[in-house]
């Protein structure tokens, strides 16, 4: 007789009702190796000291933290200068033990954007580009790994806001895949969704579907969402402060304030306001 159904997250529940029927072993997937490679020559580690022309690599750190929560062991690489040699050596090397990599920067229509170069030498490219605002240029494609395995790749953008959205949008999915937990739904990596009243005026400038950081609230008349400030790819505290995605579809010039919207619910709880502005 059947206790647990296959795709189960074996949390302390679980594992206390396998014990009780004296399992001392089950069979389960093992949680999804993800090699992360940020690349830039402008990158520096947290803890180097700022120099002019340089930023901080944040990237790396984010997406780590989005791969442990969603069920992942992250494996965070050196980062990869902006050359198709030193990238190439770089992906081969993460892809070493890989169940997934995902790269951040490269993918978009600069000068020195070399991931899809390189993702066209060595693997393949499924898509490129999505009509989402943050996050279009997206890649997907294959590598092959030193193994001969076949191992998925997704190039986000480096903007940190868009890849933080766009992982959690196509990331999410991916893990959830890779251990096995959609094998009875293959909507479970869905985030709850709710129709909520905007309290801000919600603006799509360029015909894209815009997912805006916000703050979701239930109350006695229903939901609410208003957004955490200033929405730009960059400004990274509009994740820090959010809890929700407001969407505004892609047929939409704007939501106004008053109307409702769909809001993808993140697992986090209310965070505190942002502070005041001077």
């Amino acid at each position: 007789e059947l206790v647990l159904p296959r795709g189960t997250v074996l949390g302390a529940a679980q594992v206390g009702v396998l014990a009780s029927l004296g399992l001392a072993r089950v069979a389960v997937h093992r949680r999804p190796v993800v090699a992360i490679l940020s690349t830039g020559d402008e990158l520096l580690r947290p803890g180097e000291p700022l120099t002019p022309g340089k930023i901080y690599d944040a990237n790396a750190f984010t997406l780590a933290a989005q791969v442990r929560a969603f069920g992942g062991e992250p494996r965070v690489l050196d980062v990869a200068r902006d050359t198709v040699e030193a990238l190439t050596t770089s992906i081969r090397a993460g892809l070493t033990g890989a169940d997934l990599l995902v790269t951040s920067a490269g993918v978009s229509r600069g000068d020195f954007d070399v991931v899809k170069t390189v993702l066209a030498q060595e693997g393949e490219v499924g898509f490129w580009t999505v009509r989402m605002k943050p996050g279009k240029p997206l890649a997907f494609g294959v590598f092959r790994g030193p193994d001969g395995r076949r191992i998925p790749h997704l190039g986000l953008p480096g903007n940190p806001v868009s890849a933080m959205v766009t992982f959690e949008l196509f990331g999410r999915a991916a893990l959830f895949k890779l251990a096995g937990r959609l094998q009875h739904n293959a909507e479970a990596w869905q985030r709850p969704r709710v129709r909520a009243v905007a309290l801000d005026r919600i603006r799509n400038t360029d015909g894209r579907r815009f997912y805006a950081r916000g703050i979701a609230e239930q109350t006695a008349e229903g939901w609410t969402v208003r957004l955490t400030g200033p929405q730009g790819s960059g400004v990274l505290t509009s994740m820090a402060f959010a809890n929700a995605y407001a969407i505004c579809p892609e047929d939409l010039e704007e939501i106004p304030a008053g109307v409702e919207c769909d809001v993808i619910l993140l697992d986090r709880e209310v965070p505190p306001p942002p502070p005041a502005r001077e």
